[in-house]
Protein backbone atom coordinates (compact mmCIF):
# COMPACT_ATOMS: atom_id res chain seq x y z
CA UNK A 1 0.00 0.00 0.00
CA UNK A 2 2.83 2.33 0.93
CA UNK A 3 4.60 1.53 -2.36
CA UNK A 4 1.37 2.28 -4.29
CA UNK A 5 1.03 5.65 -2.55
CA UNK A 6 4.65 6.48 -3.35
CA UNK A 7 4.16 5.62 -7.04
CA UNK A 8 0.97 7.66 -7.18
CA UNK A 9 2.74 10.62 -5.62
CA UNK A 10 5.57 10.42 -8.14
CA UNK A 11 3.06 10.23 -10.99
CA UNK A 12 1.28 13.35 -9.76
CA UNK A 13 4.56 15.25 -9.49
CA UNK A 14 5.43 14.23 -13.06
CA UNK A 15 2.05 15.37 -14.38
CA UNK A 16 2.39 18.75 -12.64
CA UNK A 17 5.89 19.23 -14.06
CA UNK A 18 4.78 18.39 -17.59
CA UNK A 19 1.76 20.71 -17.35
CA UNK A 20 3.96 23.54 -16.11
CA UNK A 21 6.18 23.18 -19.17
CA UNK A 22 3.32 23.42 -21.64
CA UNK A 23 2.25 26.70 -23.29
CA UNK A 24 -0.69 28.47 -21.70
CA UNK A 25 -3.89 27.13 -23.24
CA UNK A 26 -5.83 29.71 -25.21
CA UNK A 27 -9.00 30.82 -23.45
CA UNK A 28 -12.35 29.99 -25.00
CA UNK A 29 -12.65 33.11 -27.14
CA UNK A 30 -13.65 32.52 -30.75
CA UNK A 31 -11.37 33.60 -33.59
CA UNK A 32 -12.72 36.43 -35.72
CA UNK A 33 -13.37 35.86 -39.41
CA UNK A 34 -10.05 36.67 -41.06
CA UNK A 35 -11.54 38.01 -44.30
CA UNK A 36 -14.01 40.28 -42.53
CA UNK A 37 -13.85 43.98 -41.68
CA UNK A 38 -11.72 44.97 -38.70
CA UNK A 39 -13.94 46.22 -35.85
CA UNK A 40 -13.39 49.89 -35.13
CA UNK A 41 -12.22 50.88 -31.67
CA UNK A 42 -10.89 53.80 -29.68
CA UNK A 43 -8.14 53.45 -27.07
CA UNK A 44 -5.75 55.77 -25.24
CA UNK A 45 -2.01 55.21 -25.46
CA UNK A 46 0.60 55.35 -22.70
CA UNK A 47 1.23 59.03 -23.44
CA UNK A 48 -2.41 60.03 -23.11
CA UNK A 49 -3.20 60.29 -26.82
CA UNK A 50 -6.37 58.80 -28.28
CA UNK A 51 -6.25 56.44 -31.24
CA UNK A 52 -9.22 55.27 -33.29
CA UNK A 53 -8.66 52.50 -35.82
CA UNK A 54 -10.72 54.31 -38.46
CA UNK A 55 -8.38 57.32 -38.31
CA UNK A 56 -5.76 55.12 -39.97
CA UNK A 57 -7.95 54.20 -42.93
CA UNK A 58 -5.74 54.30 -46.02
CA UNK A 59 -2.77 52.75 -44.21
CA UNK A 60 -1.78 49.24 -43.28
CA UNK A 61 -2.20 48.65 -39.55
CA UNK A 62 -0.61 45.98 -37.36
CA UNK A 63 -2.16 45.01 -34.03
CA UNK A 64 0.21 43.23 -31.63
CA UNK A 65 -1.17 41.92 -28.34
CA UNK A 66 1.50 42.66 -25.75
CA UNK A 67 2.43 41.45 -22.26
CA UNK A 68 6.05 42.27 -21.41
CA UNK A 69 6.13 39.64 -18.62
CA UNK A 70 5.01 36.76 -20.87
CA UNK A 71 7.94 34.41 -21.66
CA UNK A 72 6.78 34.10 -25.27
CA UNK A 73 6.75 37.88 -25.66
CA UNK A 74 10.14 38.13 -23.96
CA UNK A 75 11.51 35.70 -26.55
CA UNK A 76 10.67 38.11 -29.35
CA UNK A 77 11.76 41.27 -27.51
CA UNK A 78 14.92 39.92 -25.86
CA UNK A 79 15.87 38.37 -29.18
CA UNK A 80 15.09 41.72 -30.87
CA UNK A 81 12.79 40.05 -33.38
CA UNK A 82 9.76 42.19 -32.54
CA UNK A 83 11.66 45.47 -32.59
CA UNK A 84 13.25 44.57 -35.93
CA UNK A 85 9.83 43.89 -37.43
CA UNK A 86 8.39 47.07 -35.92
CA UNK A 87 11.17 49.19 -37.38
CA UNK A 88 11.06 47.47 -40.76
CA UNK A 89 7.36 48.06 -41.29
CA UNK A 90 6.87 51.45 -39.60
CA UNK A 91 9.69 52.73 -41.83
CA UNK A 92 7.43 51.73 -44.74
CA UNK A 93 4.48 53.69 -43.40
CA UNK A 94 2.73 50.90 -41.51
CA UNK A 95 0.95 51.89 -38.29
CA UNK A 96 1.93 49.46 -35.51
CA UNK A 97 -0.31 49.44 -32.45
CA UNK A 98 0.69 47.28 -29.49
CA UNK A 99 -2.36 46.55 -27.33
CA UNK A 100 -2.21 45.63 -23.65
CA UNK A 101 -5.43 43.93 -22.50
CA UNK A 102 -4.10 42.78 -19.12
CA UNK A 103 -6.51 43.65 -16.31
CA UNK A 104 -5.41 45.59 -13.25
CA UNK A 105 -3.51 43.27 -10.91
CA UNK A 106 -2.80 40.73 -13.66
CA UNK A 107 0.47 39.84 -15.35
CA UNK A 108 1.45 42.45 -17.93
CA UNK A 109 -0.50 45.31 -16.35
CA UNK A 110 1.73 48.29 -15.59
CA UNK A 111 1.45 52.03 -15.17
CA UNK A 112 1.89 54.08 -18.32
CA UNK A 113 5.27 55.23 -17.06
CA UNK A 114 6.48 51.67 -16.48
CA UNK A 115 5.16 50.56 -19.86
CA UNK A 116 7.07 53.38 -21.57
CA UNK A 117 10.19 52.58 -19.56
CA UNK A 118 10.09 48.96 -20.65
CA UNK A 119 9.48 49.91 -24.27
CA UNK A 120 12.48 52.26 -24.20
CA UNK A 121 14.65 49.62 -22.53
CA UNK A 122 13.79 47.18 -25.32
CA UNK A 123 14.31 49.78 -28.05
CA UNK A 124 10.76 49.18 -29.27
CA UNK A 125 9.55 50.87 -32.47
CA UNK A 126 5.77 50.58 -32.35
CA UNK A 127 3.66 53.59 -33.28
CA UNK A 128 1.92 53.47 -29.89
CA UNK A 129 1.14 51.21 -26.94
CA UNK A 130 -2.60 51.22 -26.32
CA UNK A 131 -4.17 50.36 -22.97
CA UNK A 132 -7.22 48.08 -23.07
CA UNK A 133 -7.52 47.45 -19.32
CA UNK A 134 -11.20 46.36 -19.43
CA UNK A 135 -10.32 43.98 -22.29
CA UNK A 136 -13.15 45.13 -24.54
CA UNK A 137 -11.01 45.50 -27.66
CA UNK A 138 -9.19 42.23 -27.04
CA UNK A 139 -12.48 40.39 -26.75
CA UNK A 140 -13.86 42.25 -29.77
CA UNK A 141 -10.99 40.84 -31.83
CA UNK A 142 -10.98 37.45 -30.14
CA UNK A 143 -7.36 38.00 -29.07
CA UNK A 144 -6.33 34.93 -27.11
CA UNK A 145 -2.60 35.04 -26.56
CA UNK A 146 0.40 37.29 -26.22
CA UNK A 147 1.80 37.71 -28.71
CA UNK A 148 -1.01 37.58 -31.28
CA UNK A 149 -0.79 39.48 -34.54
CA UNK A 150 -3.32 41.08 -36.87
CA UNK A 151 -2.66 42.72 -40.23
CA UNK A 152 -5.34 45.16 -41.39
CA UNK A 153 -5.53 46.50 -44.94
CA UNK A 154 -5.88 50.20 -45.86
CA UNK A 155 -9.51 49.37 -46.64
CA UNK A 156 -10.04 48.09 -43.08
CA UNK A 157 -10.06 44.35 -43.81
CA UNK A 158 -8.33 41.77 -41.62
CA UNK A 159 -5.70 40.15 -43.84
CA UNK A 160 -3.91 38.07 -41.22
CA UNK A 161 -4.79 36.84 -37.73
CA UNK A 162 -2.68 34.50 -35.61
CA UNK A 163 0.79 33.55 -34.50
CA UNK A 164 3.87 35.58 -35.28
CA UNK A 165 5.71 32.43 -36.40
CA UNK A 166 5.63 28.64 -36.41
CA UNK A 167 7.70 28.06 -33.24
CA UNK A 168 5.37 27.90 -30.20
CA UNK A 169 8.24 28.00 -27.73
CA UNK A 170 9.65 30.63 -25.33
CA UNK A 171 13.19 29.61 -26.30
CA UNK A 172 14.95 32.48 -28.17
CA UNK A 173 17.04 29.94 -30.11
CA UNK A 174 13.93 29.02 -32.11
CA UNK A 175 13.98 32.46 -33.76
CA UNK A 176 16.85 31.32 -35.95
CA UNK A 177 14.79 28.71 -37.80
CA UNK A 178 11.28 30.15 -37.44
CA UNK A 179 8.95 30.69 -40.35
CA UNK A 180 7.47 34.14 -39.80
CA UNK A 181 3.82 33.89 -40.81
CA UNK A 182 3.38 37.52 -39.84
CA UNK A 183 6.18 38.95 -41.99
CA UNK A 184 5.12 36.75 -44.93
CA UNK A 185 1.64 38.24 -44.65
CA UNK A 186 2.94 41.78 -44.25
CA UNK A 187 5.38 41.55 -47.17
CA UNK A 188 2.73 40.09 -49.46
CA UNK A 189 0.18 42.74 -48.49
CA UNK A 190 2.63 45.58 -49.05
CA UNK A 191 3.51 44.15 -52.47
CA UNK A 192 -0.17 43.91 -53.44
CA UNK A 193 -0.16 40.11 -53.42
CA UNK A 194 -2.54 37.71 -51.71
CA UNK A 195 -1.46 36.78 -48.18
CA UNK A 196 -0.11 33.20 -48.40
CA UNK A 197 -1.39 32.07 -44.97
CA UNK A 198 -4.23 34.22 -43.66
CA UNK A 199 -4.89 32.52 -40.33
CA UNK A 200 -2.85 30.44 -37.89
CA UNK A 201 -3.29 29.19 -34.34
CA UNK A 202 -1.84 31.83 -31.99
CA UNK A 203 0.50 30.71 -29.24
CA UNK A 204 1.82 32.22 -26.02
CA UNK A 205 0.39 33.28 -22.67
CA UNK A 206 -3.32 33.73 -22.21
CA UNK A 207 -4.41 37.34 -22.49
CA UNK A 208 -4.94 38.27 -18.84
CA UNK A 209 -8.48 39.57 -19.16
CA UNK A 210 -10.58 40.91 -16.32
CA UNK A 211 -13.06 38.34 -15.00
CA UNK A 212 -15.97 40.27 -16.51
CA UNK A 213 -16.38 43.11 -18.97
CA UNK A 214 -19.29 45.48 -18.48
Amino acid sequence: MRRYALLLGLALVTVVAVMAALPDPAPSIPMKTVSGPAPDFTLTDTNGRTHTLSQYRGKFVVLEWLNFDCPYVRKHYNGRNMQTLQERYTDRGVVWLSIVSSARGEQGHFSNEEMNRRARAHGAHQTAILIDEPGRVGRLYGARTTPQMFVISPEGQILYNGAIDDKPSPNPATLETARSYFSEAMDAALAGRAVPVASTQPYGCNVKYAAAVN
